[in-house]
C-alpha cells in the first residue's frame, strides 16, 4: 500500500484519534480519581458556584461521549442505544446552570468512572469500524475529534476548579523553562496591514464558529511582543489603577467596586510584596511571567493606563497567522507544524505560565512571542458568527451565545490540550470572569 492509500489513511486516523481520546482521558483521571479517593468529600464538593463539582464533570464528559460517539458514531446505523440515556437530563450543561448542579441526583464518583469506562469501550468499537465518509458528522473523523476537544475543554475547567479549591496542594508539575530572550516586556511589534483569510475552512476538527474562512482587511497596528507580565501589572496596581475611575468602563467600575477587587485573583500584599496562590502554593509573584486571572475589565483598564488598548480578535489572529513574506495565512505563528513542547506551554505540562522569552521557537516571523499557550488573551471583540456561519453539529455550541455580553479570548493557556490550541480557536466568556487562565497583551493603532 502507498502512503496515500485510503485504507492506510483511515488506519492512521484511527490510531491518532484513539491516542487523543486516551490522552484526554488520562488528563481527566489525573485531575479526579488520581488525586481524590471515591469517598473524599473534595470530589463531590462544589468549590465555587462558578464551577461544577468534579464528579459532575467526569460524568458529563462520559455523557457527551455516550450521546455523540455511541449513539451517533455508529458505523453502520444512524442511531444505536446509548449506555445511559436516562442520564441526559442530569448532565445537560445548557439546561443545568453550574450553581444548581450539586442539588441534582448525580452519579457518585465510582459510578461516574464506571460509566465513562463503559462508554469509552463502546466508542472505541465504533472508531474501529468507522469509514469516516458515511455522514458529514463522521467525515474525516470530525465527531471523534469534537469529543476529544470537548473532554479537553472540561479538563481545563477542572484545572480551574483545582485553582479555586482551598486546602493542601494535590497537583504537581515541573517548572516551566527559563527565558532565553530578554527584553520582551513592554516592547511592541509593528504589523503592516493587509488582507488575509480569517478563520478556516479546511482544518478537519475546527468547530463551527471558526468557519468559514473569509477575507478581512486589517489596518496597520502595533502589538505587544509578549503578554503583560506580573511585574508590569503590579506597577498598575501600585499606581492606584483600581482607584482611578477614568481608566474603567462604567460596567467594569461598577463590578470591581461591588466585588471589592483591588488586584488580580489570588494576589495578596504582604510586607510590601505581592504574593499569589497557585494550586494551593503561596509564593511571591514571578515578575517575568504573564499576569494571570484577570478579567476583561481589568485588562482594558490596564491598557488605558498604558496608553494603549486591547487588540481585536481579527488583529490577534492576523498576528498569529499571517506571513507577510508570502502573503498567506499559516496554521501557527511558527509555520504549519503542530505544537511541540519547545514551541508552546500547553497540556498542563507546567502548572503556570512560562516567563517571557521561554519559547523562541514559537515566535511569529515578526517576533511576537507566546501567542499560543501560557494564558488566554482577552480581545476587544464580541462573539458573533462569521459571514456564512452554519451551526454544526448543534446550535447550542456557538449560535445561542452570539450577540451577548461576551468578550473573546484567543491563544490557549497552559491548561489547554494541544487538540484545542488552534490559532483559529475562538473562546469566549463574560467580561467579569477571571477564574479562567486569562491574561492579555496590548495593542495600539498605527
Amino acid at each position: 500500500m502507498t502512503a496515500t492509500d485510503p485504507v492506510t489513511d483511515r488506519a492512521a486516523l484511527r490510531r491518532r484519534l484513539a491516542a487523543e481520546l486516551e490522552a484526554a482521558r488520562a488528563r481527566t483521571r489525573a485531575l479526579s480519581h488520581d488525586v481524590f479517593g471515591p469517598d473524599d468529600p473534595e470530589f463531590t464538593r462544589q468549590h465555587s458556584p462558578l464551577m461544577s463539582p468534579f464528579h459532575w464533570d467526569v460524568a458529563h464528559i462520559a455523557n457527551m461521549e455516550d450521546f455523540w460517539l455511541v449513539r451517533r458514531g455508529a458505523a453502520d446505523t444512524d442511531l444505536v442505544d446509548g449506555v445511559r440515556e436516562d442520564l441526559d437530563h442530569l448532565y445537560d450543561a445548557f439546561t443545568n446552570p453550574r450553581a444548581a448542579r450539586p442539588s441534582l441526583p448525580l452519579l457518585d464518583p465510582t459510578e461516574a468512572r464506571v460509566y465513562g469506562e463503559r462508554v469509552r469501550e463502546r466508542a472505541l468499537a465504533h472508531l474501529d469500524a468507522a469509514s469516516f465518509d458515511e455522514r458529514r458528522t463522521l467525515a474525516g473523523g470530525f465527531l471523534f475529534g469534537m469529543i476529544v476537544q470537548h473532554e479537553q475543554q472540561h479538563v481545563e475547567t477542572m484545572l480551574a476548579t483545582h485553582q479555586l479549591r482551598a486546602g493542601a496542594p494535590v497537583l504537581h508539575a515541573d517548572p516551566p523553562p527559563a527565558s532565553v530572550v530578554p527584553g520582551l516586556a513592554g516592547s511592541e511589534v509593528f504589523h503592516p496591514g493587509a488582507e488575509f483569510l480569517l478563520g478556516t475552512s479546511d482544518e478537519p476538527f475546527a468547530l463551527d464558529n471558526e468557519k468559514p474562512a473569509h477575507p478581512v482587511r486589517v489596518a496597520d497596528f502595533w502589538l505587544d511582543a509578549a503578554p503583560v507580565t506580573n511585574a508590569e501589572y503590579a506597577r498598575f496596581v501600585d499606581a492606584g489603577g483600581y482607584d482611578d475611575r477614568s481608566l474603567w468602563s462604567e460596567a467594569g467600575w461598577e463590578h470591581i467596586r461591588a466585588e471589592g477587587w483591588t488586584a488580580p485573583m489570588t494576589w495578596e500584599r504582604i510586607d510590601d510584596r505581592w504574593y499569589r496562590t497557585s494550586f494551593g502554593v503561596r509564593e511571591e509573584i514571578p515578575g517575568d511571567q504573564p499576569v494571570l486571572h484577570v478579567s476583561f475589565h481589568e485588562a482594558a483598564a490596564y491598557a488605558a493606563w498604558a496608553g494603549k488598548r486591547l487588540p481585536t480578535e481579527v488583529e490577534w489572529e492576523f498576528a498569529a497567522r499571517y506571513e507577510h513574506a508570502s502573503g498567506t495565512a499559516r496554521r501557527w505563528p511558527w509555520g504549519d507544524e503542530d505544537p511541540t513542547p519547545e514551541r508552546a506551554n500547553l497540556d498542563q505540562r507546567h502548572l503556570q505560565p512560562a516567563p517571557l522569552g521561554a519559547y523562541p521557537a514559537g515566535a511569529s516571523p515578526l517576533g511576537v512571542h507566546q501567542l499560543v499557550g501560557d494564558v488566554w488573551e482577552w480581545c476587544d471583540s464580541g462573539f458573533e458568527g462569521y459571514p456564512g456561519f452554519e451551526p454544526f453539529p448543534y446550535k447550542e455550541y456557538s449560535e445561542v451565545f452570539f450577540g451577548g455580553d461576551f468578550r473573546m479570548l484567543r491563544g490557549s493557556s497552559f491548561g489547554v490540550g494541544t487538540p484545542n490550541a488552534r490559532t483559529t480557536f475562538r473562546n469566549w466568556d463574560l467580561p467579569i470572569r477571571r477564574q479562567i487562565f486569562s491574561g492579555f497583551r496590548c495593542a495600539r493603532s498605527a
